[in-house]
């Protein structure tokens, strides 16, 4: 059975959410067991407001704790005994334990991600991707959204590649539609990296490039993947999670205004509650790690057992599908220097 292991420690909710979004895991399914690292008193504390099977959760006990003040390479190295140190060492040793999820220091998750479980033979950089809700009903990946501030166009062209991947892997979808995040739909729009960029991407045939998008685009266009450098796709990440926030209250607002409001949203409340859903990104768990040798999610630091829920089911189906071997796969039906090399020679003519 596939083994997920957590860090019961991360995260501004933690233990207590943490905990919960675990045992809410193994009531929706059976494919696979838990490993919590961190204070085995603590984690003890919370399992104990639960029923489970104890047979299907380990505690692995540690001492510390890496926060978002710790410099995260540095805590990597010396906070050893930490949860999420703990975890790492445990995912890249242990062949049965095949995900691991996190709500702490995205810095520290990316540090530990590249130097102890290892990039993928090819993949010049991880990129975080989640899925966001989009007016089809379906989910659209954004690639990447904070991981690099700063990319190079072969960095969108592995972005591009691993988003295609993980969208078949883990939505069924054959042939997903891939856009560049920039400032304008033509072609000649964005700075010179984001143009030299959308030739590249234009060049490979082992994706479905459709050109650039923009942000107004990301929940209401018909791409399944849209890449972006990570300052970009954070910015815009948090604007689509301000903007279903505001649209919430709003509504919520307008609803008890007076009794007249309120029998209309009564009357709505079918449609309100609908998008209140489509809205709440917590129930669409962490972004995957995608580029590492085995399935890491970072779940948002603030996310309560709803969201580490769906990132252990995220994680469950992202192992099942074998997400790395199909990036691995996907990356091998092209040469993208060779393809990078007469994009500039383009150029040059």
């Amino acid at each position: 059975m596939l083994k997920i292991i957590i860090d019961a420690m991360g995260g501004d909710n933690a233990p207590e959410e943490i905990v919960k979004g675990a045992v809410q895991s193994l009531e929706k399914s059976d494919k696979f067991s838990l490993i919590l690292t961190g204070d085995e008193q603590k984690i003890n504390a919370e399992l104990a407001k639960y029923k489970y099977d104890a047979t299907r959760i380990e505690i692995m006990h540690c001492t510390d704790v890496i926060d978002n003040n710790d410099v995260p390479t540095k805590a990597i190295r010396t906070k050893t005994d930490s949860s999420l140190v703990v975890a790492f060492d445990r995912l890249k040793k242990d062949p049965e334990v095949g995900a691991l999820i996190t709500a702490g220091s995205t810095g520290a998750t990316l540090a530990g991600g590249i130097f102890m479980v290892g990039r993928i033979k090819g993949i010049s950089r991880p990129a975080l991707c989640p899925a966001l809700p989009n007016v089809r009903g379906t989910q659209t990946l954004l690639c990447d959204c904070g991981a690099n501030l700063e990319c190079k166009p072969m960095n969108f062209a592995h972005f591009a590649i691993m988003a295609s991947a993980y969208a078949k892997a883990a939505f069924g979808i054959e042939n997903p539609k891939v856009g560049l995040l920039n400032n304008g739909a033509e072609e000649h729009k964005g700075d010179e990296v984001h143009q030299a960029a959308y030739k590249l991407l234009s060049k490979m045939d082992c994706i479905n490039f459709g050109g650039n998008v923009e942000g107004r685009e990301i929940m209401y266009s018909d791409f399944d993947v849209i890449v972006s450098d990570g300052f970009s796709g954070n910015v815009g990440l948090k604007a689509i999670e301000g903007c279903g926030k505001t649209v919430a209250d709003v509504l919520k607002k307008a609803a008890y205004k007076n009794i007249f409001s309120m029998l209309g949203a009564l009357c709505a409340k079918g449609v309100i509650d609908e998008l209140k859903s489509m809205l709440d990104y917590h129930k669409y768990g962490g972004s995957v790690f995608l580029g590492l040798k085995k399935i890491v999610v970072k779940s948002h630091g603030s996310s309560k057992a709803k969201t580490i829920c769906a990132s252990i089911l995220k994680a469950a189906d992202a192992h099942e599908n074998n997400l790395v071997k199909t990036i691995e796969d996907m990356l091998s039906t092209v040469d993208l220097q060779a393809v990078e090399a007469a994009c500039r020679a383009e150029n040059e003519h």
